[in-house]
């Protein structure tokens, strides 16, 4: 690809991707003040912080499936200026069911943006520096989760939850704008890679296995950029804005992290053999950080943030993987089968983690999660490089 307009996309994508993120990744930042305010349960606080992926598991297959079809540009402009109108108005809400409800309807407006600003970068960017691109592209999370994190105890503090969702649901709307200014359709079909492969994404057995062994890493990052906050206030004390601090350095160590990867794969022509180091090194991290539970913050706090980048690095990798499987002319079904199966571990792992802690321990709960990694290892091993593909 040789237009210079490639990197309007790629940051108009970007922008986008990150003010859904906030709301995805940065929730947990309003833990402590949503459980005060709603007299939340811990189990019900691991329900809200699933709520918005609850909603984009609901949506995000039919959200690539239509960007397929009218492209990215519509999509994304909708899905997050509607989801941003509803995100202003769960500020608004007064009970707990509410607040589940319109954060469930939230994630399934917003969750188009996923596939979509994927698939664009997918058509804009080719084989050679495409790692690098959608690492950058899926930057935008930690991106969304740091500024997320940095900013919402202090609205918290400043005009309550309410403040908070209002900033979110503004920032989703203007991601919207943005996309739907700047977007636009490439202006070649860039063939497939020629590993590419044919079948569509539901019927294709590797794809499952891809999307099914990557989702595994959720339990381990979910445990760290979930409940790190929550855990820090309640466990060790920590008030809830050094808290978020932590939350927020690891979000931005796990933009350089992942950018570095996505390069580092381009360079390697590989994306599989990265991605399966990077999880045992996920599990390994785990490991670590539930054995020093009660250590020192001196010793703590570095495990967790070493741990947390480490479930962050990883995500750009599968979702270049899965994009290129299948081509540009499904990518958008490819990325949001992808992104459906992440959405189903997203959904499920923060309330049972909650309930598991409340049942054991922080130490025994994330010790447990170090398994998805190692089982999600095992399933990639059964999945062959691009490279290698018939």
């Amino acid at each position: 690809m040789t237009s210079r307009y490639r990197w309007v996309i790629l940051g108009a994508g970007t922008f986008a991707q990150s003010s859904f993120s906030a709301v995805s990744v940065g929730l947990p930042a309003l833990a402590p003040s949503l459980r005060s305010h709603y007299r939340l349960s811990l189990g019900q606080t691991g329900v809200v912080l699933g709520a918005v992926g609850i909603g984009m598991l609901l949506t995000l297959l039919a959200w690539g499936l239509l960007a397929d079809r009218i492209g990215e540009r519509a999509v994304i402009a909708l899905g997050l200026i509607t989801g941003g109108v509803a995100l202003a108005a769960t500020g608004r809400t007064g009970g707990y069911p509410a607040l589940v409800g319109l954060l469930v309807v939230c994630g399934a407006l917003g969750a188009g943006v996923n596939a979509a600003s994927g698939r664009a970068v997918m058509g804009w960017f080719g084989f050679e520096e495409r790692g690098l691109a959608l690492g950058i592209r899926q930057a935008a999370v930690p991106v969304g989760g740091a500024t997320a994190a940095a900013a919402l105890p202090w609205l918290a503090s400043a005009g309550g939850t309410k403040l908070a969702f209002e900033a979110l649901g503004a920032g989703c709307i203007v991601g919207g704008v943005v996309a739907g200014v700047l977007m636009r359709e490439a202006p070649t079909t860039p063939l497939p890679h020629p590993s590419a492969g044919h079948r569509p994404p539901l019927r294709d057995t590797r794809m499952w296995l891809l999307a099914g062994g990557s989702s595994l890493y959720l339990t381990a990052q979910i445990a760290t950029m979930s409940f790190v906050v929550l855990f820090l206030h309640e466990h060790r004390g920590l008030s809830t804005h050094a808290a978020a601090a932590v939350l927020a350095t690891t979000n931005v160590l796990g933009i350089g992290a992942r950018i570095g990867i996505g390069r580092w794969s381009d360079q390697a022509g590989a994306r599989l053999a990265p991605l399966r180091a990077i999880g045992l090194a996920l599990a390994a991290g785990m490991v670590v950080a539930a054995v020093l539970v009660d250590a020192p913050l001196e010793l703590l706090v570095p495990a967790l943030i070493v741990a947390g980048v480490l479930g962050l690095s990883w995500n750009g990798l599968s979702f270049t993987a899965a994009a290129e499987r299948s081509g540009l002319a499904r990518s958008g079904a490819a990325l949001g089968f992808q992104q459906t199966m992440l959405g189903v571990l997203g959904a499920a792992v923060p309330p049972a983690f909650a309930v598991f802690v409340a049942a054991t321990s922080w130490r025994a709960a994330f010790a447990v999660s170090a398994a998805g990694p190692v089982l999600g290892v095992l399933m990639l091993q059964r999945v062959p490089e691009a490279s290698a593909l018939q």
